[in-house]
């Protein structure tokens, strides 16, 4: 806004004549009254800018007219003219708002300075209520976004499907979404900003979440957890739930709970371990079956060289057919017992054991059979192990799988130019594992044959296996508390190794085997 017109009042008509003259000469619109009370009526017609009043005249005199200007417009410039001497006026008409005076006889400098103050207060309350609407403006739009974001929030929160449970710095509880009263069983109205955590948790649980308060060290990441939820009513159910800490400045200021309720899920997890364990059954059964069928095939071919070597009385015939029929009912024998171990939940029976006897044990067993088929066994026992207390026929079932497999994979290899043999070592690692290794140079396995080793009826021998002997060793190994390492590399060899905790042999375990001996 420019200032441009201007008030003169003065019952001296020269005066006003002159003062106009000097003002136009400068560019200013001007006009003029010769009272107050005629002025006061140009003020409503003209709206000027600044007055400049003398403060005695007739009808209504200059303090009189300041009065009434700034009982209307508090932020009208008036410029108050005086005579000498006339001092009390002046500070008069100060106290009532006046924004200047000058002195008669009034001399253009001395006017142009105080309409320059006039006009610099007049610019400087223009921007002041500039920057004001605009810093109104700013806070009615922060104040706005402000609104808009905690109704968002509170929307989510809302309608979130994890329950969400905050409290403040004296433990109340500030917020209880919809889900969290469902899962706590509460109103949020008998909640909020009435119940302390101690209320609305069990102790056990809300101990875990003071505890999480009360930790220096603030990280960035909310880890979620698992428990059995506890609640008031004294239902239970399983939850993920994770926490987190609110700090300012360093100060601790609340903590925000989120729980999801696990029970449907855990519920689906149930019906799918179900499924695949009937899954797994049909796939046994199944796989059974057709080896059951090919142990009936073999035993029926056995008998029918048997018949015929009696009727002709062929005793070559009829050791054949009697081979046969033995070798099948070795075969129903081992299925036999594979199925007995798969089945049953066994405990390790410990007991003092040497694992060397155990190894050696096993190398006589398949000795025999191992030099028909010209595949060398030897074994590497270390010297050290002596007695432990362990379970000793985990140790000899696991063993003996494991060699009988490996002789398999020995005669599987199509290449005839190899020296077969197997390798079976013993070693003790820190003090209280037993690492039993068995090792050939047999004709190995691809990836996908080793990630399938230990799967419920897979087999690599065709209709010659079950699968249950890899499976039966890995219940024995796992039931031990042990695992089983495998390394395999096609055409080149496999090698085994089962790692089986152990406890060292007491000294009264010592006393009572040399007793028994």
């Amino acid at each position: 806004m420019s200032v441009n017109k201007i008030l003169i009042v003065d019952d001296e008509d020269i005066i006003v004549r002159l003062l106009s003259m000097s003002l136009r000469s400068d560019g200013y619109d001007v006009v003029t009254a010769c009272n107050g009370k005629e002025a006061l009526e140009v003020l409503e017609q003209e709206a000027p800018d600044i007055v400049v009043t003398d403060i005695k005249m007739p009808v209504m005199d200059g303090l009189e007219l300041l009065k009434n200007i700034k009982s209307n417009d508090a932020d009208k410039e008036v410029i108050i003219v005086t005579g000498h001497g006339d001092i009390d006026s002046t500070i008069t008409a100060l106290q009532y708002g006046a924004s200047d005076f000058i002195n008669k006889p009034v001399r253009d400098e001395a006017l142009a300075i105080a309409l320059d103050r006039a006009k610099t207060k007049i610019h400087i309350r223009e921007q002041l209520e500039g920057y004001t609407k605009n810093l109104e403006q700013k806070v009615a739009e922060a104040t706005e976004e402000i609104r808009r974001k905690s109704n968002f929030q509170q929307l989510l929160i809302h309608s979130s499907h994890d329950a969400i449970v905050a409290f403040d710095h004296n433990w109340k509880t500030v917020v209880c979404n919809p889900e969290a009263a469902r899962i706590f069983n509460c109103t949020p109205a008998d909640v909020l900003n009435k119940m302390t955590i101690d209320a609305f948790y069990l102790p056990e649980v809300a101990d875990i979440f003071k505890a999480e308060a009360e930790k220096k060290k603030v990280s960035d990441e909310m880890p979620w957890k698992e428990m059995m939820l506890q609640v008031k009513d004294g239902h239970s159910f399983p939850v993920r739930y994770a926490t987190s800490v609110l700090h300012e400045k360093g100060a601790f200021v609340g903590i925000v709970n989120f729980f999801q309720d696990l029970t449907e899920i855990k519920r689906l997890e149930q019906e799918l371990v179900q499924s695949e364990k009937l899954a797994a059954v049909g796939q046994t059964v199944s796989g059974l079956a057709h080896y059951v069928k090919n142990i009936l095939i073999g035993l029926k071919g056995g008998s029918y060289v048997v018949d015929v070597g009696m009727k002709k009385n062929n005793t070559e015939k009829l050791k054949t057919g009697w081979k046969t029929i033995k070798k099948n009912i070795s075969r129903v024998s081992d299925l036999t017992q594979d199925l007995l171990t798969y089945s049953k939940e066994r405990k390790p029976e410990f007991q003092p054991c040497s694992p060397t006897e155990i190894v050696d044990d096993v190398v006589a067993l398949v000795a025999d059979l191992a030099a028909a088929k010209d595949i060398g066994i030897r074994a590497e026992n270390d010297p050290g192990i002596g007695e432990i207390v362990a379970d000793p026929r985990t140790i000899h079932r696991a063993l003996l799988n494991l060699v009988n497999n490996a002789m398999d994979a020995c005669l599987e290899d199509e290449d005839a130019s190899k020296a077969f043999s197997i390798r079976i070592a013993t070693s003790v690692e820190a003090g209280k594992v037993l690492s039993l290794t068995v090792e050939d140079n047999g004709c190995g396995m691809d990836e996908n044959t080793m990630s399938r080793l230990f799967d419920p009826m897979f087999s690599t021998k065709g209709g010659k296996g079950t699968g249950l002997g890899l499976l039966v060793t890995g219940k024995l190994v796992e039931e031990h508390n042990g695992e089983i390492i495998t390394e395999s590399k096609l055409g080149k060899g496999t090698s085994f190794t089962i790692k089986l905790p152990f406890e060292p042999v007491a000294a009264e375990d010592k006393r009572l085997t040399k007793e028994d001996e």
